[in-house]
């Protein structure tokens, strides 16, 4: 076993790395869930959460993974048989998409390179094509995190204005919030769905539902079975500060104590932290002479950077040797990019010297492996950073 000093470098795309506060306030006793002091932190919770995801309405937690908040948004609006669209922007995507087909749904699915995001143009013409209205959800990953490829999700709002269509929208951020500008509200989207271990700076655990009043009307007459997800019991438990089940207490302190870091840095400035941390990297990976796996400038992901690697390199062996070096993860190749891509990610708690350490980690790894890389890439990236 070889003997590690210093800190691990997690620097795969979540779960991300908890700080310290955080974790202190996830050692601090269980209270009972049912007393004053739990629904006191429960309304103060809810409150906190609602500019995160940019809402003034409900926001539902769970005790789950960002999986089960997929399913809490399909089941509390959808039926058996209603016909839902996607788009196969990444692997995430890709299992959205068969959870749906697995709970009864028709997927139209829309192919895709794994190198773009949602085309607004095509979710317009395939919605004005729709005259009976049968597509009853249009379903967006905002931030892929396979790909590090972000949709344009308020030109897709403005796309489904412009067909004229009824559908409702639900939008995976799992990877982008609390790390990417977003605006529920704003946007006009139904369902946001959202984990904890990624831009919320926690372990996995909690799963969230950001409902708009269209979602909530839809819930009504949504006939896809449900009970642990149903919105309705967990919104009218916590007007007075509880759940119908027994909540994820301890996780729960911790998020109390990372919204407040959110809220003190202040949210332009995060997503302004991130989307800096974001071109330093890129410039770094063109810099070295590799390719950025997304090819708009416009999608750039500020959580992730996914290197395509050259046709004839494993990443995996990058990854590995990087790993075993220098004690530090990166993403791996999910789906079809297996082998193809490494990602690194560039989110929550984090700064300048943890990414440039990372950067160099990774320079270093590449060249060990006789991956032929200019060295001027980390410099390039330094530069961004000043």
């Amino acid at each position: 076993m070889t003997l590690r000093t210093g800190r691990h470098f997690l620097q795969i795309p979540g779960p991300t790395n908890v700080p310290d506060r955080v974790l202190r306030a996830m050692a601090a006793p269980t209270i009972d869930h049912r007393g004053p002091e739990f629904a006191a932190l429960t309304r103060r919770l809810l409150k906190a959460l609602g500019p995160v995801f940019g809402t003034s309405g409900p926001v539902v937690i769970y005790p789950s993974s960002g999986t089960g908040a997929w399913e809490a948004a399909l089941v509390n609006t959808l039926g058996p048989g209603d016909r839902v669209l996607g788009f196969e922007t990444g692997h995430f995507a890709v299992l959205w998409r068969d959870m749906a087909r697995g709970l009864g749904l028709d997927v139209d699915f829309v192919p895709g390179d794994w190198r773009h995001g949602v085309d607004p143009a095509t979710v317009e013409s395939r919605l004005s094509a729709d005259t009976s209205h049968s597509v009853k959800a249009v379903c967006v990953v905002h931030n892929e995190t396979s790909t590090g490829v972000t949709s344009r999700v308020a030109d897709v709002r403005r796309a489904i204005d412009a067909a004229g269509h009824p559908a409702l929208l639900l939008v995976d951020t799992v990877s982008s919030l609390g790390s990417i500008d977003y605006r529920h509200d704003e946007w006009g989207v139904d369902v946001t769905v959202a984990g904890s271990q990624k831009g919320l700076m926690l372990p996995p655990g909690l799963g969230f539902n950001a409902v708009s009043a269209k979602a909530l009307q839809a819930a009504r007459t949504a006939a896809l079975p449900r009970s642990f997800w149903d919105w309705q019991p967990v919104i009218a438990a916590n007007e007075r500060g509880f759940f119908p089940y027994t909540p994820a207490t301890n996780l729960l302190y911790g998020l109390a104590e990372a919204l407040d870091m959110l809220r003190t840095e202040g949210l332009p400035q995060v997503f302004a932290r991130h989307a800096r941390h974001a071109a330093a990297t890129r410039a770094a990976v063109r810099g070295w002479g590799l390719e950025v796996l997304c090819a708009d400038e416009r999608e750039h992901s500020g959580s992730l950077t996914a290197v395509l690697m050259p046709e004839d390199r494993d990443a995996d062996a990058v990854r590995k040797i990087i790993l075993e070096r220098f004690d530090m993860s990166l993403g791996t190749g999910l789906g079809r990019l297996g082998g193809r891509v490494f990602r690194i990610g560039h989110l929550g708690h984090f700064n300048d010297l943890t990414l440039a350490g990372t950067l160099a980690g990774v320079q270093m790894g590449l060249e060990l492996a006789g991956v032929p890389v200019d060295p001027a890439g980390l410099t390039a990236a330094l530069d961004v950073l000043r």
